[in-house]
C-alpha cells in the first residue's frame, strides 16, 4: 500500500481506456505495474485480474445503456464463457514462461489494429454500419465461443478480454463499434476472472491491498472514457482503437525483449 496514490492514479488512466475502448483495463495495468512499480510479470496479471473482480465498469456501461448501446444478451454469453476459462489462462501463466504465445499475441492485435485502421481495405469503403444497427439475431454459440477464447487470455495476460471482445464483436458479428465497447464492457461487470485470481492467490502472487486502489480509479475513470468514446464519430473511434490495438500490439512483441 505504500504505492497508493500511483496506483490510484494508474486505475484513473486505465478506466479511461477501459470506458473509450471496452476494454477491462488490464492492458494498461500490467505494463504499468511491470515498468512503474517493478512488479514482476506474474504479480502484475494477478494484481490487475483482482482489480478487476469488482463491477468497475458500472459507471460506463449504465452510460452506454442510456444511449442505447449495450445488448445485454451478448453481454451475457460473452461473459458466461469468460468465467470459465480464466484460470485456464491463469494455469498456463503459472506452468510456462509464454513468451512465444505473447509474441504471437501481439502480432494478432497488431494486425486486428492496422485492420482498424484501414490499411487492408480495398476498393470503395463499406458502408458504416448504424449504430442502432440490430444485433439481437447474432448466434448464442458464437458469443459463448467469444468469452471462451477471451477467458483464456484474460487469465494468462491479466487483461478484462475486452482487447479480444470489441474486436471480434466488430469483425465478425457485424456490431457497430460503440455497441461492441458497451457490450464488452457489459461482460466484464461480473467477476469473471475470479477462479484466475483464486488461482493466482493460492500460488502466493497476489497482494489484494495492491489490486484496491486500482480498482477504486477504474471505475472513476471509465466513465470519463465512455462520456469520450460517445461524444466521437464513429469512424474516429475505429481509428484511435485502431492506433491503439498497434502500439499494444507492439508492446506484447518487444516485452520477452525487455525483462517485463
Amino acid at each position: 500500500m505504500d504505492n497508493f496514490l500511483v496506483l490510484l492514479a494508474l486505475g484513473l488512466g486505465a478506466g479511461v481506456f477501459s470506458g473509450l475502448f471496452g476494454i477491462g483495463g488490464g492492458i494498461v495495468i500490467v505494463p504499468a505495474l511491470t515498468l512503474l512499480l517493478a512488479f514482476d510479470t506474474k504479480t502484475a496479471v494477478a494484481t490487475s485480474l483482482a482489480a478487476l473482480l469488482l463491477p468497475v465498469g458500472i459507471f460506463a456501461v449504465l452510460e452506454y445503456r442510456r444511449k442505447g448501446l449495450l445488448d445485454i444478451r451478448a453481454s451475457a454469453w460473452v461473459a458466461f464463457g469468460l468465467v470459465l476459462t480464466t484460470i485456464i489462462g491463469a494455469e498456463i501463466t503459472l506452468a510456462l514462461p509464454a513468451a512465444l504465445f505473447k509474441q504471437a499475441y501481439g502480432v494478432f492485435v497488431i494486425i486486428m489494429g492496422l485492420r482498424f485502421l484501414g490499411v487492408f481495405n480495398r476498393g470503395k469503403p463499406a458502408a458504416p454500419i448504424r449504430d442502432d444497427a440490430d444485433t439481437s439475431g447474432t448466434p448464442w454459440w458464437g458469443l459463448f465461443a467469444l468469452g471462451l477464447a477471451a477467458g483464456v487470455l484474460s487469465g494468462m495476460f491479466g487483461i478484462g478480454g475486452g482487447i479480444v471482445i470489441v474486436p471480434a464483436l466488430v469483425g465478425f458479428f457485424g456490431f457497430p463499434h460503440k455497441r461492441a465497447v458497451g457490450s464488452s464492457l457489459g461482460a466484464l461487470l461480473l467477476p469473471v476472472g475470479l477462479l484466475g485470481v483464486l488461482r493466482y492467490a493460492a500460488a502466493g502472487t497476489l497482494d489484494v491491498l495492491d489490486a484496491a486502489p486500482v480498482a477504486i480509479g477504474l471505475a472513476v475513470g471509465a466513465l470519463g472514457g465512455a462520456r469520450i468514446a460517445i461524444g466521437l464519430s464513429a469512424a474516429h473511434m475505429k481509428q484511435l482503437y485502431g492506433a491503439f490495438l498497434v502500439v499494444v500490439g507492439i508492446w506484447f512483441v518487444v516485452q520477452p525483449y525487455v525483462g517485463v
